[in-house]
């Protein structure tokens, strides 16, 4: 290796070892400690036993789980979807507006984190009381009957859900857009394609990156989600994310609770690590061609 090589190579080495260090000491040690918490029993007073144990491995098959494990899953995919579909058309306008009106529509997109996110859900809480804002608009255009009740329902979770990670969508979608060669879409418009066309296969293929970056962005959080689950979906549409708070605050049974996450983090690292090495294997693909 020649010495310039070799020195490049060390300076990267040293810029990139602290975070490392950060990484390891907020990431690998404490999953490392929730995967070895669910291998130990709950003690009575909400502690942690000394033993070692596969009794709380052995509770997950509880038939309980298989469906919240379900909808959690359901709802989180439903919902990125969801908040992708709509990121899409607002990162494409605010790309291709003026420099002015972009930062306008940025702050608007970033305003809803001004506000405690308990708040946020609190508020719709309140909007969909049976006494509340929504539920009489409803009733006055006959869409939805008096009795009807809008709180604890699927339905109310996937909208909250989407609510409250749209940003989360917006923002790499802008980002990946803001970089994106605006006169591809005009030469396809030229060659005959429709705008929506144009949009669909050449705009959507060129801000991939930022759409795989979102879809990250918002799953991860939705499938950890407990706080909208609880305050607007109760004990009918609990996830996993409830249950995990239920044995970590309510029942203090802390393996258990570790057990529940350790779960969930292999639900989404093992997706997440075929993915990229997929993505490893068609970029070097490409390369050879």
């Amino acid at each position: 290796m020649k010495p310039s090589s070799y020195s490049k190579k060390r300076n990267e080495l040293l810029s990139s070892f602290p975070s490392f260090i950060w990484l390891v000491i907020l990431f690998v040690i404490p999953i490392g400690v929730i995967f070895a918490i669910a291998f130990k029993a709950a003690d009575p007073y909400g502690g942690i036993g000394e033993e070692w144990t596969l009794s709380t491995i052995k509770e997950l098959f509880n038939p309980i789980y298989p469906a919240i494990f379900w909808r959690t899953i359901y709802l989180s995919l439903i919902s990125t979807f969801i908040a992708i579909l709509l990121a899409l058309p607002v990162g494409y306008y605010i790309a291709r507006t003026g420099k002015r009106m972009r930062e306008i529509f940025l702050v608007l997109v970033i305003v809803p984190f001004w506000t405690n996110f308990l708040i946020r859900i609190i508020a719709w809480k309140v909007l969909l009381h049976p006494d509340g804002f929504i539920k009489k608009i409803l009733v006055t255009l006959s869409l939805a009957d008096p009795n009807s009740i809008l709180l604890y329902r699927p339905e109310t979770v996937l909208i909250v859900l989407v609510y409250s990670h749209l940003p989360f969508a917006i923002l790499p979608i802008y980002a990946a857009a803001e970089k994106f060669d605006f006169s591809l879409i005009e030469a396809a418009r030229d060659l005959g394609a429709s705008r929506f066309q144009a949009f669909r296969k050449v705009f959507i293929p060129g801000i991939s990156s930022g759409i795989v970056a979102a879809f990250i962005v918002v799953l991860i959080p939705s499938l950890g989600s407990y706080v909208i689950p609880e305050l607007v979906g109760g004990a009918s549409v609990e996830m996993i994310g409830s249950k995990i708070a239920q044995r970590s605050f309510v029942d203090r049974n802390l393996p258990h609770a570790s057990a529940l996450s350790a779960l969930l983090m292999l639900a989404v690292f093992i997706p997440l690590f075929f993915a990229a090495l997929w993505q490893r294997k068609a970029a070097l693909t490409g390369k050879v061609k």
